[in-house]
């Protein structure tokens, strides 16, 4: 069954936190109109939440069949792997400036630019691996901008769980939270990591907070053969809450 395809926009967007201009990635639905109220997805490791995930065809479907509410995707891409680490890892020189871009300089420009929901319920963020720990860190310093992160399969490590362990408001965040089964050995830029370990003890902390929590181990591994098909729940869930258990 085909589905009437949105639209893209290509942004630059000049950032003085970064110091550097980035070209966002913007998908709007097929029936886009200001007339209409929007929540927001922001992607990190936008261009491939885009180009592997298909993040937009997913939405094309998802809306076409009035499954999930009316809602934009931001994508913001990264240069190259180095300037990824830098953003997205909790001890990358650009990781404090890349949360302050997203609270301060992105999120007033789009609720300037686009018919947005102005609320932290009405603004989510997600990333895969590294990328999911700098949406989750965004959101734990910024819950009442950020109120809803998906994560898929994050780099957690103790500052990551530290950051989550002093969060006194768990009531301000819902989270989706998948991890595969075989990421016991992820080859990354330094020695391989088991992701499996500390993302169950990240689930754990989050079970015990009571944040609005969805959470499941998939059969897979630390690649986009599991992602991308798992985003098409992610969106559900994200946009229609009652998946959230609390």
């Amino acid at each position: 069954m085909e589905f009437p395809i949105g639209k893209m926009e290509e942004i630059p967007f000049q950032s003085k936190e970064l110091g550097e201009e980035l070209s966002l990635l913007a998908y709007l639905p097929a029936n886009y109109s200001p007339l209409y109220k929007y929540s927001l997805l922001i992607a990190q490791d936008g261009r491939d939440y885009f180009q592997l995930g298909r993040i937009g065809r997913i939405a094309d479907e998802l809306l076409g069949k009035n499954e999930i509410e009316k809602v934009l995707i931001i994508g913001v891409p990264y240069h190259s792997v180095e300037d990824r680490r830098q953003k997205y890892h909790p001890q990358g020189e650009k990781h404090h400036a890349y949360i302050r871009f997203l609270a301060h300089e992105l999120i007033p420009y789009l609720d300037e630019r686009y018919p947005t929901y102005q609320m932290g319920m009405g603004r989510a963020l997600v990333g895969d691996s590294l990328a999911a720990t700098a949406s989750l860190l965004a959101a734990i310093q910024y819950p009442h901008t950020f109120g809803k992160v998906l994560l898929q399969s994050p780099y957690v490590n103790e500052e990551v769980l530290l950051a989550v362990k002093n969060f006194h408001t768990p009531e301000l965040l819902n989270i989706y939270h998948t991890v595969g089964e075989r990421e016991t050995v992820v080859r990354t830029s330094s020695p391989d990591k088991d992701f499996l370990t500390p993302n169950r003890e990240l689930s754990r902390i989050f079970k015990e907070k009571g944040f609005g929590y969805f959470y499941e181990e998939f059969s897979g591994d630390h690649t986009w053969t599991y992602w991308q098909p798992n985003l098409k729940r992610a969106m559900k869930t994200c946009f229609l809450d009652e998946c959230f258990s609390i």
